[in-house]
């Protein structure tokens, strides 16, 4: 089955940046979707960006846009989510998922089939 790792967390100061990669293994199927949710304390876990494991196809949730890339390198059996402009409500563990099928629209955690152990982000006022 997939396994994914989540690495890159850490602190960040409000406005700053961190970028997370997700490793996949052995490999992605180049028909899957890979998302980022992520949970913040006492919230459920929410949807924020996925994209194709092929083409550059990309979906974004409102809170995010413009702050937030979602990309891929298939070479490296990768996914990487690059946070800038990071604010403290961004603050969460931030879990990798993938699904198989090329609909960025899946945007709901049960609609996920693997998922990463997770990453913490924590972004400081």
């Amino acid at each position: 089955q997939l396994q994914l790792v989540e690495s890159g967390g850490g602190l960040a100061q409000a406005g700053g940046s961190l970028r997370l990669s997700c490793a996949a293994s052995p490999r992605a199927d180049t028909t899957y979707t890979m998302g980022w949710f992520p949970q913040a304390p006492a919230k459920w876990r929410e949807f924020v960006a996925n994209v194709r494991y092929t083409g550059c196809s990309t979906y974004y949730a409102d809170s995010v846009k413009g702050r937030f890339t979602i990309s891929r390198d298939n070479a490296k059996n990768t996914v990487y989510l690059q946070m800038n402009s990071l604010k403290p409500e961004d603050t969460a563990v931030y879990y990798c998922a993938a699904r198989r099928g090329a609909s960025i629209l899946k945007t709901r955690t049960s609609e996920y089939d693997y998922w990463g152990p997770g990453t913490q982000v924590t972004v400081s006022s």
